[in-house]
């Protein structure tokens, strides 16, 4: 298995205005705007990424990280084996990915995802 993608994601509570905040300060545009999400990513270059979250529509916590991966059941079985907390079950979201959330040894909510 391989990660395709990390992208960080901050919690804000104006997304319209963390948007333009984040645009000005980094020269970032919007490459995906979902009313409650937002990635932006450098002008040509998606290859960096960072995300803006108000509040998850679908899940009890908003994620620290969101980590795209080509074998989403393989990392959720060594996941469950390995007695990490899986805080938002698998589930396939009206966006078009499949994900789960765990919950690491210090806290940090995670996002596993994979592309439908």
């Amino acid at each position: 298995m391989s990660t395709q993608r990390i992208m960080p994601l901050i919690t804000v509570r104006d997304l319209d205005a963390a948007i333009e905040a984040y645009r000005r300060i980094t020269g970032m545009e919007v490459i995906m705007n979902h009313g409650w999400i937002a990635t932006l990513s450098p002008p040509g270059d998606h290859s960096v990424q960072i995300g803006l979250i108000t509040s998850d529509p679908t899940a009890p916590v908003n994620p620290s990280v969101s980590i795209e991966v080509d074998d989403l059941d393989g990392v959720y079985r060594i996941a469950r084996e390995n007695g990490w907390e899986i805080v938002h079950d698998l589930a396939v979201e009206e966006w078009g990915v499949r994900r789960f959330f765990l919950r690491d040894a210090d806290g940090n909510i995670i996002n596993v995802l994979s592309h439908l």
